[in-house]
């Protein structure tokens, strides 16, 4: 079993707790990593890059002058792509950049993410962040005790004034279990865990 100090958020060990090997001490693979985060990404990409093609540009179908008989170049509608103006032929359009793997591999993945901050002793679990009301003083105040920095916390459920003490901290990030992905685990130099929030971690990740 993994083990780990539970502190309190003056940063004084309280207590101790059991991690699962299966889950938060396995062998990390680089390549498994890499194409879940690439995946991650490329689901976020919007797509959303449009041109004008000829059909679309604003303008007369008139042909400019006639086939024959100028000596110049022949000429269709202003709307041609070889005129200034006109409608652009190969640009991109709106698509989805997103594509799946397989469920088994992204569960992987995510179980040498969480293996990777605790080999890398960069896992604190606390054994809770409350506040009476939203604070970001407060919670600067929790950081610096803690010595954290760039940090992922993780809850369990619904925390409003946790959530609401940090957002206006750039480089920290609070999310529930149920969110919990690979991409925020590798992206924060820190991770760390609110006590209840590994429960619901390990059961669902559990085989």
């Amino acid at each position: 079993m993994a083990v780990v100090d539970v502190q309190n958020m003056a940063g004084d060990k309280v207590s101790q707790i059991d991690l699962s090997d299966s889950i938060f001490n396995i062998e990390v693979k680089s390549e498994v990593l890499h194409e879940v985060v690439k995946m991650q990404l490329a689901c976020r990409r919007a797509g959303t890059a449009s041109v004008k093609r000829r059909s679309d540009v604003k303008g007369s179908t008139r042909k400019l002058y006639r086939q024959k008989g100028t000596g110049r170049a022949r000429r269709g509608d202003i709307k041609s792509p070889v005129m200034r103006g006109g409608g652009v032929v190969f640009g991109p359009k709106p698509k989805s950049y997103a594509y799946s793997v397989p469920k088994k591999v992204r569960r992987l993945a995510l179980k040498m993410a969480l293996s990777s901050k605790f080999q890398d002793k960069e896992l604190i679990v606390l054994n809770s962040m409350d506040f009476d009301t939203p604070k970001t003083k407060k919670f600067l105040d929790v950081m610096n005790a803690l010595k954290l920095e760039n940090v992922l916390i993780v809850t369990s459920g619904e925390n409003e004034n946790l959530e609401l003490s940090s957002r206006n901290v750039a480089s920290v990030k609070v999310m529930r279990t149920e969110g919990l992905n690979v991409y925020d685990v590798l992206k924060y130099q820190s991770l760390l865990l609110l006590e209840p929030s590994v429960s619901g971690i390990e059961g669902r990740l559990s085989e």
